[in-house]
């Protein structure tokens, strides 16, 4: 591993890639233990009913989405391959997570056809994430 050759933007971004990450922790965390029964009943009808459609394994993947892509980060600027797995993991689960989101519930008749925006971008982060940390494996910024 060579540090001296590592350029500022792949800390740039990958501070930002961390910020990012800490968003989706945070949203994990609202959606699955900080939601109220009382924030729930005040929602519209389509959206409490939307609420009731996402099972325990949907929030479960929602999990491992957020942490592994998160440590996975956290590895990435410690300049550990390991990360690579993380974000592989992380994107496996997002896939499935998605697929759940857009497929299986009602979110794109309550919200439309804008609900597909949210789960592409995070699909590109995702696999932007994976690129980032192969391409400092290959130049040997991580190890």
């Amino acid at each position: 591993m060579n540090t001296a050759r590592i350029p500022n933007w792949f800390w740039v971004i990958s501070g930002i890639l961390l910020l990012w990450h800490m968003v989706g922790l945070g949203s994990f965390i609202y959606h699955t233990f900080m939601m109220s029964e009382e924030a729930i009943e005040a929602l519209p009808e389509k959206e409490r009913i939307l609420y009731g459609q996402y099972p325990m394994w949907s929030h479960l993947i929602f999990a491992i989405a957020t942490i592994t892509a998160f440590l996975g980060n956290i590895l990435l600027f410690d300049q550990k391959k390991m990360a690579i797995s993380l974000f592989v993991i992380s994107f496996i689960a997002i896939i499935i997570q998605m697929g759940h989101h857009l497929f299986m519930t009602s979110a794109v008749e309550v919200y439309g056809k804008t609900t597909y925006m949210m789960p592409i971008l995070v699909i590109v982060v995702a696999g932007f994430c994976i690129w980032l940390s192969n391409h400092a494996k290959n130049q040997e910024w991580i190890d």
